[in-house]
């Protein structure tokens, strides 16, 4: 081939690689016009992914707080994502939200037409763009009631007539027995919801709901809570208690402090415990009350009143008895180290104290009520903590007990005039036709609820 053919084919070459390149510019230019459309959907597409969470997140925590409703936190997740998925141009995109799970979840849909830039080519001016997001509370919701002894049959029990009220709130039990709860008889128990480490025993007849079974123990919500100081030990004068020169003396394992009249008592440490009887009338001053090696005892129609008072429990020989014919009216403090809790018990193990199941108290109630039944699993080695009066309406706050047995057998209602009563302790046991009311009326009251119970016991979390 000569040089000028040689020549010419390379200008014929030349000019089909200007030719093809001009006739795919347009499907080129259409690719990358493609790539930055999709590229644009997508980004659009994990904003609104975000502002759903976020929106599903802030309803279901509305939950966590007092008095929550589901208009409440719909209304929340419906603000939340609105503000996070506006668009640069101010466009709203459309937001559902809805409650799940009896209060456990919130749903959150977001939805937007999207422009597209090349729509109108393609006779697709706009996209559809959908996401959804639930948020969950994990854990017991608004627990109050939690029986924490990791074995024990019938750690929470109920029989005879006996019944618990918490149609707002959660009872929960550690124990991994298969009759880690316990329902006989005509015992009822109504909640939110029940659910039980191991399982539970008793018919459809005792629980509304059925208790859940299987569930994940909790940790101790309140292990962490600090116990108040044991100061010097008070001395009460011997005038508050008249009494004692008529009738035979008073037996001091009920209390070496004893008071039998109308009067006002402070905070301290009470060495021996303090023993409220024959018709005395005690008023508390606001603060901490140490009952030292000894119980707290009121009984023989006496009355113990107090507002912003906590209890704290140390020793062996420590316990609790509200007598049949007693009366009670008691609020937690709202601060300081008991601040939200009414009762709050050393949570030293008593074996460690160089206790034995006869040397821990065991009081027999001087209104004839009897002792207390045995703890359905058999013996246990735990202080006791009995609630027989029958005018304990008010007992505003936490009880904590960790190493305690509660024992009502009231025939009465118990704190059904608190706005919350939350329970944590080893063991749990109700007789007789006792109502325990564990209200939940947080909003109500200005005792605060301690960290990990009432409404902030759950965790969230993103399930979808």
């Amino acid at each position: 081939m000569s040089f000028t053919s040689m020549s010419q084919f390379r200008r014929n070459q030349r000019g089909g690689v200007v030719v093809l390149f001009a006739l795919m510019m347009p499907v080129l230019m259409g690719l990358s016009a493609v790539a930055v459309e999709y590229a644009g959907l997508a980004k659009r597409r994990a904003e609104l992914q975000r502002a759903a969470d976020a929106a599903s997140i802030a309803g279901v925590n509305q939950f966590k707080l007092a008095n929550a409703d589901d208009a409440g936190a719909v209304r929340i997740a419906t603000a939340t994502a609105q503000a996070q998925a506006r668009n640069n141009g101010g466009a709203t995109p459309q937001v559902t939200a809805a409650v799940i799970g009896n209060r456990t979840g919130v749903q959150v849909s977001v939805s937007e037409s999207v422009a597209l830039s090349m729509g109108k080519l393609i006779n697709m001016p706009t996209v559809d763009v959908a996401v959804r997001s639930t948020a969950k509370l994990a854990g017991t919701t608004r627990l109050c009631l939690l029986a924490l002894d990791p074995l024990a049959a019938g750690a929470f029990h109920m029989e005879s007539g006996a019944r618990v009220t918490a149609t707002d709130c959660s009872l929960y039990s550690n124990s991994l027995s298969a009759a880690g709860i316990q329902g006989e008889s005509l015992a009822v128990a109504t909640a939110l919801s029940a659910c039980s480490a191991g399982g539970y025993a008793g018919s459809g007849a005792n629980f509304t709901p059925p208790p859940a079974t299987g569930c994940p123990a909790l940790r101790d919500p309140l292990a962490d809570r600090e116990a108040p100081p044991v100061e010097p030990c008070l001395i009460l004068p011997l005038i508050l208690n008249p009494v004692a020169a008529l009738l035979a003396p008073d037996d001091k394992r009920y209390g070496v402090n004893v008071v039998s009249t109308r009067t006002t008592l402070r905070p301290g440490t009470y060495c021996g415990g303090l023993h409220i009887t024959k018709g005395g009338n005690v008023t508390l001053e606001p603060g901490v009350y140490v009952m030292k090696d000894g119980p707290l005892v009121v009984d023989k129609h006496a009355t113990l009143t107090g507002s912003n008072v906590g209890f704290y429990f140390t020793g062996l020989t420590t316990g609790l008895l509200f007598d049949q014919k007693s009366t009670i009216s008691l609020t937690a403090p709202k601060d300081g180290p008991m601040s939200g809790l009414l009762l709050q018990e050393d949570r030293t193990p008593l074996s460690s104290l160089g206790g034995l199941v006869g040397s821990v108290l065991s009081l027999l109630p001087l209104d004839g009520k009897g002792k207390a039944k045995a703890p359905p699993g058999g013996t246990l080695l735990s202080r006791e903590y009995r609630i027989i009066s029958d005018n304990a309406r008010t007992l505003l706050g936490t009880i904590y007990l960790p190493q305690g047995r509660l024992i009502i057998d009231a025939s009465k209602p118990v704190a059904d005039q608190s706005a919350y009563t939350v329970i944590v302790a080893r063991m749990i046991n109700l007789y007789d036709g006792p109502n325990l009311m564990l209200n939940a009326q947080y909003g109500a009251t200005d005792v605060p609820v301690p960290k990990g119970v009432g409404p902030s016991s759950a965790d969230t979390q993103l399930t979808q």
